[in-house]
């Protein structure tokens, strides 16, 4: 099989994006390839300095580009809500929605609204953005929805008698691994629901393997471990983008897929189709979860059965 690369993105000329966590690492690289193929680009994140800096690295190397910057914080409601505002009274459209944002094994935090920060960031936020924004990307020809999620799902599991971690003894990996595995099941209902309301809307998922884009927060232990071996054994970012930009951008890829590294137990190499297991195929909990996020969000999104 033919190696996908940067040379396969398709021309997205008159094609708007917006890619949340987009002022480093992957979320950056991923701006800067749609960029370069003619999209118009909104770098969403939480300091708008930084995305200015963001956004001027990109016109180094295309000065014609047309991206610009907006302040957004997943772990706070009311900043997507003001977003979504913002963002539609400037754009009639919107052809890409790449929830790339994410915190990785922090202590025990918690959002403005009260929910365990990586529960609250990695899968409410996006969970909010996406479904505030989806009249827009539901009017807007082939659009499509990017999820990144990443391996540690695989040891995930979804706790709803404590999905915030108020009751149990806080551990961050768990933590994150919960939350990537919502957000393939939020992919998943999803999916399901476009697919029975008949709707065009893709909706996609990729991980980045073992990908070096900074230290993880935290001292000692595991998280050392990680960021040291990381440095010299993990894909660069350029390489960690490409599952991400072949699920946004690859005609083939249809609603549903989950793309990620070739080799190495899904760790590194070239995008293709990725494996799921089944708690992140497991209908009945996607669809709770769906509910949940609802509830716990109040962002109700009316999508079912035409």
């Amino acid at each position: 099989m033919r190696r996908w690369t940067y040379d396969d993105i398709p021309d997205q000329g008159g094609r708007t994006a917006i890619v949340t966590g987009a002022y480093g690492g992957i979320g950056l690289q991923t701006a800067r390839a749609l960029v370069g193929r003619g999209a118009r680009v909104v770098l969403a994140g939480r300091d708008p300095a930084k995305g200015d800096a963001a956004a001027a690295r990109i016109r180094e190397q295309y000065p014609a580009a047309e991206v610009s910057v907006a302040r957004l914080d997943l772990a706070d409601l009311d900043s997507v809500a003001a977003f979504v505002d913002a963002y539609q009274a400037e754009h009639d459209r919107l052809d890409l929605l790449i929830n790339n944002a994410g915190v990785m094994y922090p202590p025990l935090r918690r959002t403005r609204q009260g929910f365990e920060s990586q529960f609250g960031t990695n899968h409410l936020g996006h969970f909010a953005l996406t479904g505030q924004l989806l009249p827009l990307l539901l009017a807007t020809e082939q659009a499509r929805v990017v999820n990144v999620a990443s391996n540690a799902y695989r040891t995930g599991k979804i706790d709803f008698d404590d999905l915030n971690w108020q009751r149990r003894r806080y551990s961050r990996f768990a933590a994150y691994a919960q939350s990537k595995l919502a957000v393939l099941l939020f992919t998943l209902e999803l999916h399901r629901r476009l697919t029975d309301a008949g709707a065009p809307l893709r909706v996609t998922a990729a991980h980045p393997g073992w990908t070096y884009s900074g230290s993880a927060p935290g001292r000692g232990g595991v998280v050392a471990a990680f960021n040291v071996v990381g440095r010299f054994v993990a894909m660069t970012v350029a390489d960690g983008a490409l599952p991400t930009l072949r699920a946004a951008t690859d005609p083939d890829a249809e609603s549903g897929s989950y793309w990620g590294p070739a080799h190495r137990m899904e760790n590194a190499g070239p995008p293709v189709p990725a494996s799921r297991n089944e708690r992140a195929l497991d209908a009945v909990t996607a669809h709770r979860l769906w509910t949940e996020s609802e509830r716990l969000t109040g962002v109700a999104i009316p999508l079912g059965p035409a």
